[in-house]
């Protein structure tokens, strides 16, 4: 079963830098897949759509740089941050990586503290429920360090399934998610699960934010998906 723990794809080719960055990102709870390959890295955001890519500028074979232009080239993937690690500290190589649609650039030697708190920083942004931020939504909040859920003053009681769900809508508002792309985020990839359990759970969370009153703030996209707000 999913959870909100997020991934993060290390490319580097290196070992040892590799293990330090396996070893530190495992420590603060994240999931880690690496890859000390080019090609086999394009494989790895496609299966495990990573939430945040630290690439390494030098590798053997496809450059970083071309892995980064790469991602950045598909509408799918576009929106993946990636953190460029690389020895090349001169002004025109940062600006090259950032234009190729680097998020952020960390030159070596760098501070694995200050690395790590660049990952937070562009998960913050992205998926702020992964760091224990607060979500609100009209008059509905979500606390997803102590995973209580309010409507108004009353407490909206969750399972667990319905609480990655509702947080999965808080932090990209507006958007239409398929069932496919619920599964994904909510079940994960490895679950085989019928996309009409998606609607299942959906009906269960409507019921539960409308309990005490309010309107249905879930919205059906006819042939899409579901939709907050």
């Amino acid at each position: 079963m999913a959870d909100l723990q997020p991934c993060v794809l290390v490319v580097e080719d290196e070992p040892a830098q590799r293990e330090v960055f396996i070893y530190n990102l495992e420590a603060e709870g994240f999931r880690v897949v690496s890859t000390d390959d080019g090609n086999e890295a394009m494989l790895l955001v496609e299966e495990e759509k990573p939430d945040v890519i630290l690439l390494d500028w030098m590798l053997p074979g496809t450059s970083g740089i071309e892995i980064c232009r790469q991602i950045k080239s598909r509408p799918h993937l576009r929106a993946t941050p990636i953190i460029m690690i690389s020895a090349r500290t001169e002004e025109v190589d940062k600006v090259r990586g950032l234009e190729m649609g680097a998020d952020d650039y960390v030159s070596k030697p760098y501070s694995i503290i200050e690395v790590i708190a660049r990952v937070k920083s562009q998960l913050r942004r992205l998926r702020p429920a992964t760091m224990g931020e607060r979500l609100t939504h009209e008059d509905i909040s979500l606390d997803s360090a102590t995973h209580r859920v309010f409507r108004g003053d009353k407490e909206i009681k969750l399972g667990p399934t319905e609480f990655r769900l509702l947080s999965t809508f808080m932090e990209k508002q507006g958007r239409v998610w398929s069932r496919e792309q619920l599964l994904d985020r909510v079940w994960g990839r490895d679950i085989y699960v019928d996309t009409r359990t998606v609607d299942v759970h959906i009906g269960r969370l409507r019921k539960a934010l409308v309990l005490n009153g309010g309107a249905d703030p879930i919205r059906t996209v006819r042939g899409a998906g579901y939709a907050l707000g």
